[in-house]
């Protein structure tokens, strides 16, 4: 049953109805119709926020602010907030409450408490700068700077000062480090970097309107494909018109900055081989243009934020920089060239492309911290999106697995990877199963876990083609599964990647830790599929594959 709808598909339908019931009345634009919409679910929220402030553990100086709106088909009505305490942001206090005719469904949260903080910091903003800095690793680049916050990721809410500090990692990536330090105590209660990379490690712009072109990219990956860009009178540029603007910049080995934009006297772009600046820049645009489409055919999606707007996409950044990442700073992605293919090529990969954007889509919607089981769980929604966009592509030169980054290394015929979802601990370092100390590890490897779930839900106990008994791997079924259950059988990817995305979107907060995934996509499930529904018990079973059980 399909239950999603855009509020823009929604909105046209009542402004038609409205046209059709009053002749006279002056008809709204599409998006009038949108924003009216969405002002009403809102009000229709607020309504039944102040009416159970229990349950949402509100303290009489909490206020909220709306985030997302999202709307079923049937009329279900989900409205994100963020929340704040006597005026300070409240880290951890963000909810969503669901409803259909004004009637309340429930509210997803992480918050535990309404207790909240004395406001008198016994602990200075610069103490607390100073206790963070002698954690903070490297040189600091520029000031750094410290805002009171109520940090509320812990059993109760406690005053902190939120430390920010900017830098560059000895591998040339760039790290933005928040720290929470007790403003009673001065103990670093979280930390986490806002810059999201693709593994674990140590511009300019235009004012030529023009008009949407199709060119050629002959890709290092890819193969060759079409591309969607600008032209501005004799001469092309890579900028994406059919898909908000997206653009793709050359950062020429430069760590600042936004590069320049990639512009041609001809409408094709690359050679196939790295030596040519343009090449990988065609497979960066490529990969975003698909990931565009996989979220707009796929789940109604409009771009990474839901409102059409494209982002930038930066290629050649650093000198050997093997690492790619998403930054809500610039709202890009940034790709690196590797060592240009002595160990690994360029990080343009189509699944790793998928990756970063959808690092995009987390922050815009559950927003999941970067740290602890949030933070794993955040990381696994970009290597299961990048893998659902690979698959999506239908690119002979490429085709869908889940293996992530597995076209990033040279001769591969044992595709080698960064991480492997139907058996994370491949890689050496991921867990495949869950365990109580699982928020502790590296969030690119505490993904394993939600990968390797999610992997069973849509394929089941079954061994990928080059993996079993022999190969290099020697998988089994039994060694597929923590909990013996060889006989699981998955949904398939398309209902596996809908109940991702649902419960990403609609029940997922910032703090979400496993358990609280395990409850997400089984009401996820049962909103798209029915309660009791093969797909929900599918998803109960894939979670106890990975020792992620209902609470006893």
């Amino acid at each position: 049953m399909k239950v999603k709808a855009s509020l823009l598909c929604l909105a046209i339908a009542s402004a038609i109805a409205s046209a059709h019931a009053s002749a006279a009345s002056k008809p709204q634009t599409p998006e009038e119709a949108a924003a009216a919409l969405r002002a009403a679910v809102v009000a229709r929220a607020n309504v039944l926020v102040g009416q159970n402030p229990a349950k949402i553990h509100r303290a009489q100086a909490d206020m909220f602010t709306v985030k997302d709106v999202v709307v079923d088909a049937d009329g279900t009505e989900h409205v994100r907030y963020a929340r704040t305490f006597n005026g300070l942001p409240m880290i951890g206090g963000d909810f969503v409450v669901h409803s259909r005719a004004s009637k309340l469904g429930g509210f997803s949260q992480a918050l535990k408490s309404a207790t909240r903080p004395g406001l008198a910091a016994r602990v200075s903003a610069d103490q607390a700068i100073v206790e963070a800095g002698a954690e903070f690793p490297l040189n600091f680049i520029g000031a750094p700077n410290a805002r009171a916050v109520v940090y509320a990721r812990g059993a109760t809410p406690v005053l902190a000062h939120e430390v920010v500090f900017n830098g560059v990692k000895a591998d040339q990536t760039p790290t933005e480090m928040h720290y929470f330090v007790d403003a009673t105590t001065g103990k670093i209660l979280d930390r986490w970097d806002a810059i999201q990379t693709a593994k674990p490690g140590p511009g300019g712009g235009s004012t030529c309107t023009g008009t949407a072109a199709v060119g050629t990219g002959k890709t290092m990956a890819e193969g060759t494909v079409t591309l969607d860009t600008t032209k501005c009178g004799t001469s092309y540029r890579m900028v994406d018109m059919t898909r908000g603007g997206g653009a793709t910049h050359n950062m020429a080995m430069l760590t600042t900055g936004m590069g320049t934009l990639f512009t041609s006297s001809v409408n094709v772009w690359g050679t196939g081989l790295i030596n040519n600046a343009q090449t990988v820049a065609a497979d960066a645009h490529y990969g975003i243009a698909t990931t565009w489409d996989y979220y707009k055919n796929k789940h109604g999606r409009m771009g990474i934020a839901n409102d059409g707007v494209g982002a930038i996409s930066r290629v050649h950044y650093g000198r050997n920089y093997q690492n790619a990442f998403w930054s809500d700073g610039c709202f890009c992605m940034t790709f690196g060239d590797g060592d240009n293919g002595a160990s690994i090529l360029p990080l343009v990969a189509l699944d790793v492309a998928g990756h970063e954007m959808s690092h995009g889509v987390t922050s815009r919607s559950a927003g999941l911290v970067y740290s602890g089981e949030s933070g794993g769980l955040n990381e696994a929604t970009s290597d299961i999106f990048g893998t659902m966009v690979e698959y999506y592509a239908n690119n002979a030169n490429d085709p869908g697995d889940y293996v992530i980054g597995e076209k990033l290394f040279p001769n591969n015929a044992a595709m080698q990877g960064l991480r492997y979802m139907f058996k994370p601990s491949l890689d050496g370092a991921s867990p495949d199963c869950y365990a109580s100390n699982i928020g502790g590890i590296d969030v690119h490897y505490s993904s394993g876990v939600a990968n390797h779930f999610y992997y069973l839900l849509a394929e089941g106990a079954v061994v990928p083609a080059g993996f079993g008994a022999g190969s290099w791997a020697n998988l089994t079924p039994a060694k597929l599964v923590c909990n013996a259950n060889t006989a699981l059988v998955g949904i398939g990817r398309e209902a596996a990647g809908k109940i991702w995305y649902r419960a990403l979107t609609v029940y997922m907060t910032s703090s979400t830790n496993y358990a609280a995934a395990r409850t997400a996509t089984l009401n996820a499930a049962a909103d798209l599929y029915g309660n009791g529904s093969a797909q929900y018990n599918a998803v109960a079973a894939a979670w106890a594959a990975v020792n992620v059980n209902a609470p006893v």
